[in-house]
């Protein structure tokens, strides 16, 4: 809720929200997350306690809360309670973005090996600014910081509260915890790789069992579908097994012998690829905060754990930033309330900046238009459409696909269809995500023994 100068104030409940509309005491000042303004009051005319925003980041998704903390009394006493005001989960895209650059880098380094011109490959001494991230994870931090930004401005926040997890990939990825010479060397100091594998696989190919030929080193999971140079990551194949497999999943190979395969996937360690996120990030976002002009405050993901378990609350990125920070158990701090549905924030991105359609092979077959508004409207738009005739007749609010001749599909929880510009009312600009809302997984709040 903003005052009449657009400052922000307390949190309301919808209810009251949905009352001050109806008086005509408010104006929308954003559909999502559903802001109002109030025509009447101003900053200086109303009691602003503040709200702490909550930050659990996560390398899929990310979960965000504005919660504050009254004073509630019991038979113990007074106590600390804090209640959950707003929860949103914001579900990341840097998958997406990982998978679009490595089709880009194919469509190049197949370029490069076709009957074409010769294209050197770029040199490998390109130097990066400090603080340089890959695009897939600076998405994470930009997207982060970004939403936290905004509800710092919708909202009067006076502390962000974030849970910094690290994790130690090296005992991750040995399945067990190592010290000393064995940390700091690693279980494989002394030795190579294909020795490693040769006494491994006793010298022999792991899918067919030949020994005395020529064997490759192999991926089980292949690198152009995401798969490392780990060690476990790796077996040792004859020629016509390697050939074979080619670029297919192990999963895919050894569909007909389940014995075999599960054999094989008992070497597998679970993937560092989030737990590395996590680590790469941490810091990032925690120093993007700091630029929010408040109080940044990381505390451990242990405490969370211990808040969400003692509470009694679901596993999901919301309750955990519900639980970040001190309860203060022994003074009977607890949480007392939680959102009732959650805003669920998507990452969509504002579209492509390729001008061309590749075919398979990457090169540019088709020209694409370089307008990106038609009738004055972009993808991503939160549109009313009010539809006089046919079998959408009726009001229908949601997001739109742009299409030059005007006929613009829009997308409602019933179905997509295609709607004329004449018939739609812009209600808010896209802005490069979409939203949803889904009902909180868990609202069991134990109360206190006594």
């Amino acid at each position: 809720m903003l005052a009449k100068e657009g400052q922000p104030l307390m949190p309301c409940h919808p209810a009251r929200a949905r009352e001050l509309l109806r008086k005509g005491r408010a104006v929308v000042a954003r559909h999502a997350p559903f802001t109002i303004r109030l025509k009447d009051r101003t900053r200086a005319q109303s009691d602003v306690d503040g709200v702490q925003l909550r930050i659990d980041p996560g390398s899929k998704g990310t979960g965000l809360a504005l919660t504050d903390v009254k004073e509630e009394s019991d038979s113990h006493g007074v106590s600390p309670a804090r209640r959950g005001l707003i929860s949103l989960e914001l579900q990341h895209r840097g998958d997406q973005i990982r998978t679009c650059m490595d089709q880009r880098a194919g469509y190049r380094r197949r370029r490069r090996s076709a009957k074409r011109r010769y294209r050197a490959p770029r040199s490998l001494n390109r130097s990066h600014a400090p603080g340089w991230l890959p695009p897939s994870l600076r998405h994470r931090v930009d997207t982060t910081f970004s939403l936290a930004k905004r509800l710092c401005r919708y909202a009067p926040v006076t502390e962000i509260h974030v849970e910094r997890a690290s994790f130690d990939t090296h005992s991750l990825s040995t399945g067990k915890r190592l010290t000393g010479a064995s940390y700091e060397r690693g279980t494989l100091a002394g030795t190579s790789a294909r020795a490693h594998l040769r006494s491994l696989w006793n010298n022999a190919c792991a899918y067919c069992g030949a020994s005395g030929v020529p064997l490759n080193v192999e991926h089980l999971r292949p690198r152009c579908r995401g798969g490392s140079n780990r060690i476990s990551n790796l077996v040792l194949a004859c020629v016509p097994c390697n050939n074979a497999k080619g670029s297919m999943p192990v999963e895919s190979f050894l569909a007909d012998r389940p014995t075999l395969l599960a054999k094989i996937l008992r070497q597998v360690t679970a993937p560092l690829t989030d737990a590395a996120v996590m680590n790469t990030t941490g810091w990032q976002l925690m120093s993007a905060l700091a630029t929010l002009d408040r109080p940044v405050l990381p505390w451990p993901s242990r405490l969370t754990a211990e808040n969400r378990k003692a509470m009694g609350l679901a596993k999901t990125h919301t309750l955990d930033a519900l639980s970040v920070g001190p309860l203060e158990h022994e003074a009977g701090g607890r949480i007392v309330r939680l959102p009732s549905h959650v805003l669920v924030v998507r990452a969509t991105g504002r579209g492509s900046y390729a001008r061309t359609t590749p075919d398979r092979y990457g090169f540019p077959r088709l020209l694409r238009t370089r307008a990106k508004q038609h009738f004055g409207y972009i993808t991503g738009d939160l549109v009313r459409a009010v539809v006089p005739t046919g079998k959408w007749a009726g009001r229908w609010t949601g997001r739109i696909s742009v299409r030059a001749r005007g006929q613009h599909s829009l997308g409602t929880p019933d179905g997509r269809f295609n709607v004329s510009h004449l018939h739609l009312r812009l209600l808010q600009r896209g802005d490069g995500y979409g939203y949803g809302t889904r009902p909180e997984g868990s609202r069991r709040i134990p109360r206190k023994n006594g």
